[in-house]
């Protein structure tokens, strides 16, 4: 009787398949970015190691700024609809609009890839998504991993997680400790739900079936707000901002307030979307969904008064911040008044 022979390929490991991956992200690397000033001297991908030079950046006393994310369970979502193209957006979209809270400008991106089993044209997929997600926050991705783990993730599961570095100079970090009693707090519209939240979506659309014309809501790729947010801070127009992600409006804002101040926000002022309505319809409380949900809000500024018409002169006509609360100096942290319009 012959002994079974063993290998990494039997036991679910496709090096060979890996191989051809890094030579197709090497190539459309090189393809999908231009050259810009920090760019790496050579191509790295494939390497033990990613290299970035920053020699030529004109940043006086620079601070290098990092930021990890995911994308939860959307990814969920992403396999059950076959859709795979857009997820990678999420992924740069959810560690690029962490960075610029500070006010860095985005340098580079890593990637980090799991599955159960390497499938060449939906990792391509995904990946077209991460280099598009670059190319809108002008950044370079650089490398990361693609880790194929039978037994650990089913053949058809993956998951992703990103890492994003940026550079500020010092005097320019946006900074909470400059927010002052009487500025104002701009809230900038979301395209969707972004990437948050998703547990509780899938939980209603075991039950409920969506709407024809909300469908496509549903793996909408997160608004990626760096372009904006660093005009304005070239120009000092804003002291903070906020990503509105896990934790909804209010948790995420409270990070950008100092402990002294109060943060108020009327709730009626906040422009709900229409996907978020449908959620609430499926019996969803008012504080389970502002405190789940974006809710219409993707990005929020606190600003001086004087400061926002020149703001709103950024934005696309969609995206136009418009006012939602201002700081005050109570004994609350917050007050929240009126209530959401649905």
């Amino acid at each position: 009787m012959k002994k079974k022979k063993y290998s990494y390929k039997k036991s679910g490991v496709n090096i060979s398949l890996a191989d051809k991956l890094v030579k197709y992200i090497s190539m459309i690397s090189r393809k999908s970015v231009k050259k810009t000033e920090g760019n790496p001297a050579k191509d790295t991908i494939g390497g033990f190691g990613s290299l970035f030079d920053i020699s030529n950046l004109k940043i006086k006393d620079p601070v290098i700024v990092s930021c990890t994310d995911g994308v939860g369970t959307k990814i969920d979502l992403a396999n059950k609809y076959k859709k795979f193209d857009t997820i990678g957006i999420d992924l740069v979209a959810m560690c690029i609009n962490d960075l610029i809270v500070q006010g860095a400008r985005p340098l580079f991106f890593l990637d980090y890839i799991a599955v159960g089993k390497l499938n060449l044209n939906k990792t391509k997929k995904i990946l077209k998504g991460i280099f598009r997600g670059c190319k809108i926050s002008e950044c370079k991705l650089i490398g990361g991993e693609t880790a194929e783990m039978p037994g650990i993730y089913s053949q058809d599961k993956f998951d992703l997680a990103g890492f994003s570095v940026g550079i500020v100079s010092k005097k320019k970090i946006l900074d909470k400790n400059n927010v002052k009693k009487g500025d104002i707090v701009l809230a900038i519209p979301s395209n969707g739900i972004h990437s948050n939240g998703y547990s509780l979506v899938r939980s209603i659309l075991k039950k409920n079936k969506i709407p024809k014309n909300l469908k496509n809501e549903i793996l909408k790729p997160t608004k990626i707000y760096s372009c904006e947010i660093l005009k304005l801070t070239e120009k000092d127009l804003i002291k903070t901002g906020a990503h509105i992600t896990g934790g909804g409006l209010v948790e995420n804002l409270l990070r950008s307030v100092p402990r002294d101040l109060t943060l108020n926000i009327d709730l009626s002022k906040i422009k709900i979307i229409k996907i978020f309505k449908w959620l609430k319809s499926k019996n969803i409380s008012n504080e389970e969904m502002i405190r789940t949900f974006n809710c219409g809000v993707g990005f929020c500024l606190i600003v001086s008064k004087k400061n926002i018409l020149k703001i709103k002169k950024i934005f696309p006509k969609r995206f136009i911040p418009y006012e939602i609360g201002y700081i005050s100096k109570d004994k609350k942290k917050i007050n929240l008044f009126n209530s959401l319009k649905w």
